[in-house]
């Protein structure tokens, strides 16, 4: 199987940098749900965009959220995880009031990360696009929908 890669050029180089990136909201409360949900996506997109970083793959679960996005060389992991967490966590609790007020602070303090190197985007993705066909998850989803 071969793998195709789709470089990006830049001024002093070409690139194709892709983070797997995990967060969980504090004492991993499950909160992700409906209409915050769906508001995460958004804000997760609007930055993406506003970055000129690209989502390859996207799952808000009821308690974490799991990001495969490519981004620039410039930007360190660390980075690119707390420039989503700390956007939409501000947006969020300002919008969802009770955000507010059942949690001191929206996310976690930590966060995982991972470069695609170790596996292909392929493999990523489709872990991250899976998600809800996971056994512990099939009747949650089902519950909600």
């Amino acid at each position: 199987m071969t793998v195709t890669r789709k470089v990006r050029r830049y001024s002093g180089g070409v690139y194709d940098l892709g983070l797997h990136v995990v967060w969980c909201p504090k004492y991993r409360r499950r909160v992700l749900d409906g209409p915050v949900a769906v508001r995460l996506r958004e804000l997760i997109e609007a930055k993406a965009a506003e970055k000129g970083w690209e989502i390859i793959a996207l799952e808000v679960m009821p308690d974490h959220v799991h990001l495969f996005v490519k981004h620039e060389p410039k930007a360190s992991a660390s980075y690119v995880a707390n420039q989503f967490k700390g956007f939409t966590s501000r947006v969020l609790r300002s919008e969802f009031l009770h955000l507010k007020s059942q949690m001191p602070t929206l996310w976690s303090s930590s966060f995982f990360v991972a470069s695609a190197g170790a596996v292909s985007a392929d493999t990523v993705e489709k872990y991250i696009n899976t998600q809800w066909e996971r056994p512990w998850t099939k009747k949650q989803k089902e519950g909600q929908a």
